[in-house]
């Protein structure tokens, strides 16, 4: 996806406080950080396609680093992006994220099991848990919102979530091939 010159500004800034944050909170493998460019943010943008149009809110659910939802406030600023991260140092990086890249979110600093359900149209949630548990965080907020969708970007193991997603769970499934790395899915 091609992203504005002022998005790339912004991603510029994004990844400059990455690198400076890194080495006093774990915001990412090390091992990423060479690469966080594609790693992390393209990994990231490449999720904006499945959120439509019509969508005006997005809960990011561990939000760790900002990963995909900072970067998707970033590309859809018509979209009300709430980060959920029960971290409070990873939430400072995202306030400061926020804060020097002019991007407006919200940032809970709780557990996802501790907020109460909201309508909600979208809820993204990327390197959290295993499917099953996003499925079982994902459950009461579905009665707020029936057609709500779910965006998780997993990996290797997508097969064997999908599987053990299935044993407790009836759902719908799109399974779209990641375009950042060779094994990856968008569910």
């Amino acid at each position: 996806m091609v992203v504005s010159r002022e998005t790339e500004e912004k991603f510029g800034a994004y990844l400059a406080l990455l690198n400076k944050w890194q080495p006093k909170v774990n915001l990412v493998g090390t091992d990423t950080l060479a690469d966080a460019r594609i790693r992390h943010l393209d990994d990231s943008v490449q999720i904006e396609p499945f959120i439509p149009a019509s969508a005006r809110t997005l809960f990011d659910w561990g939000s760790g680093a900002g990963f995909p939802g900072l970067v998707l406030a970033m590309i859809r600023p018509d979209l009300k992006v709430t980060l959920v991260e029960s971290d409070q140092r990873k939430c400072a990086f995202l306030r400061t994220v926020s804060r020097e890249t002019k991007t407006p979110v919200t940032i809970l600093d709780e557990r996802i099991e501790d907020i109460s359900p909201v309508f909600t149209d979208v809820i993204t949630a990327r390197a959290l848990a295993p499917l099953k548990d996003l499925l079982r965080y994902a459950l009461p907020w579905t009665q707020a919102n029936p057609v709500l969708i779910l965006l998780f970007p997993k990996g290797e193991k997508t097969e064997e979530e999908l599987i053990e997603a299935k044993k407790k769970y009836s759902f719908e499934l799109k399974k779209h091939p990641g375009k950042t790395a060779s094994g990856s899915f968008i569910l």
